[in-house]
């Protein structure tokens, strides 16, 4: 399943290169940015590694990284060890308060004083 999602986002990164890109359909129908608007371009500059670019395509997404990146290596190595993802307190509580903090950026960088949470 991993290597699926690996090959499907390798995909659309050659897509996005070719110039084709999935618009936000939040965006499309309200005008307004969701918590997620600016992942892939969050995603094209961190392979290009510029980490400025990055940051401010979506500052949330950008300063979780490293939490969702420890979930993510707990729950393969669960896996790989055990034979199953195990789901641990800590996980369920990051997840709730990442779940948290995404609603209230996706709020806050709509609001006119703070444009600066607005996608590049």
């Amino acid at each position: 399943m991993l290597a699926a999602i690996s090959a499907a986002g390798f995909i659309y990164f050659l897509l996005i290169r070719l110039g084709i890109a999935l618009p936000c359909i939040f965006y499309k129908i309200t005008g307004l940015y969701c918590p997620g608007c600016g992942a892939t371009r969050l995603c094209i500059n961190l392979i290009h590694l510029d980490f400025y670019k990055a940051f401010r395509s979506n500052q949330a997404t950008f300063l979780m990284l490293p939490l969702l990146a420890a979930i993510l290596g707990r729950r393969i190595y669960c896996y790989i060890k055990y034979g199953k993802s195990k789901n641990e307190k800590w996980m369920t509580v990051s997840a709730t308060v990442a779940l948290v903090i995404l609603i209230i950026f996706g709020i806050l960088r709509n609001i006119p004083s703070f444009d600066f949470l607005r996608p590049l």
